[in-house]
């Protein structure tokens, strides 16, 4: 089974999507189920995770509503406030939907991150979470990493994901200080890294990037999260400001040609499978 780790639906509206800016035409629109489905099928992929794009518990709600009439929605990341002394009546609301597999806080470009994910209430949080085997997302630019390297280190009794490699700097070439601050998250054995949003880190302000360069950040990541612990995300619809969703499949396909049928198999499948849960053809969920 193939899956997309890492896709996005929203019905748009300014208001709720403010991180849209006015340069971002092609988002500024509604991006629903089924205009994606053709392009996972286009790409023989049979399944996704959808992703939270807004915080809120709205988001939560619509994004397993999309679910519930996809059966290739096959695992929903939402957004809960994960510091509310109440959180476990709040998880109680979805305690129903099979597909929920973990929330996400947007920690990017939040200049309080540190200070939040060295917190009481966001540990005692994110911790409630993996004791009922729920995921949690770490989304952080890789000036960040630093930041939340103690958080994940001991965030460990279930798996946590590393979106966008830690969104590199790759458009300025700083691959040195991303390999040196995401060497010690990724060895960390219960952290998992997608293969996502790479092109719109890579893109300059004349719509190109470098697919050379590009794959230096693949390959380091191969070297230190290893296959079993890599999965591909498109990130559409977002990749869209920088390249199409078949592109985006291209280069992670064209470059994870050369390894081994089980190494490609963890990349574009097993280890989405097996971290989130989704059951495989046979009907059964794989164990963690």
């Amino acid at each position: 089974m193939r899956v997309d780790s890492h896709m996005h639906f929203w019905r748009f509206d300014p208001t709720q999507y403010s991180w849209i800016g006015a340069q971002m035409d092609v988002l500024r629109r509604d991006r629903l189920p089924d205009e994606a489905w053709p392009l996972l099928t286009s790409r023989n992929i049979d399944r996704c995770v959808a992703v939270q794009a807004r915080m809120s518990e709205q988001e939560t709600d619509f994004l397993l509503g999309l679910a519930s009439g996809y059966s290739w929605i096959a695992a929903v990341i939402g957004w809960v406030d994960l510091c509310d002394e109440r959180l476990s009546q709040r998880l109680e609301r979805w305690a129903g939907s099979k597909r929920l597999a973990g929330f996400r806080h947007i920690l990017q470009n939040d200049p309080n991150a540190g200070a939040l994910v060295d917190g009481v209430a966001f540990r005692r949080g994110v911790g409630l979470l993996q004791s009922r085997r729920m995921i949690y997302e770490v989304l952080v630019t890789a000036d960040q990493l630093s930041v939340v390297t103690d958080f994940c280190r001991h965030a460990n009794n279930h798996w946590l994901v590393l979106d966008h490699l830690g969104k590199p700097d790759i458009r300025k070439r700083r691959f040195d200080g991303w390999l040196r601050d995401v060497k010690p998250i990724a060895a960390l054995p219960h952290m998992v890294c997608k293969l996502s949003g790479l092109v719109t880190e890579a893109n300059d302000a004349r719509g190109n990037f470098d697919v050379d360069h590009l794959r230096d950040y693949l390959d380091a990541a191969l070297d230190l999260f290893g296959a079993q612990r890599l999965m591909f995300g498109s990130d559409w619809p977002v990749c869209l400001l920088a390249a199409s969703y078949e592109r985006v499949a291209e280069i992670v396909e064209d470059w994870s040609s050369r390894l081994s049928p089980s190494d490609r198999e963890s990349i574009w499948g097993d280890t989405a499978t097996r971290v989130y849960g989704i059951p495989t053809a046979a009907g059964a969920n794989p164990p963690l």
